[in-house]
């Protein structure tokens, strides 16, 4: 019994073949996938703090501004 199974293993394991090689390993693949919505939603929230960052820093210099101008 063990012979049997041990032989017909060894018939399967011969049947298997491998991968077969890539033709022309010269040529790189195309992307499969486009993976900027992941790029954008990581982007998305600096790019908010930095609009934010920069619309304090005019209302700041606009408000120094007219601090200068009332007082005199």
């Amino acid at each position: 019994m063990r012979l049997a199974l041990i032989l017909a293993s060894l018939v399967l394991a011969t049947a298997c073949d491998a991968p077969k090689p890539d033709p022309t390993p010269d040529t790189v693949p195309e992307p499969q996938a486009d993976n900027t919505g992941l790029r954008d939603a990581i982007k998305a929230p600096l790019d908010k703090a930095r609009a934010v960052e920069d619309t304090q820093a005019k209302d700041e210099a606009e408000r120094q501004r007219a601090l200068e101008e009332a007082g005199g």
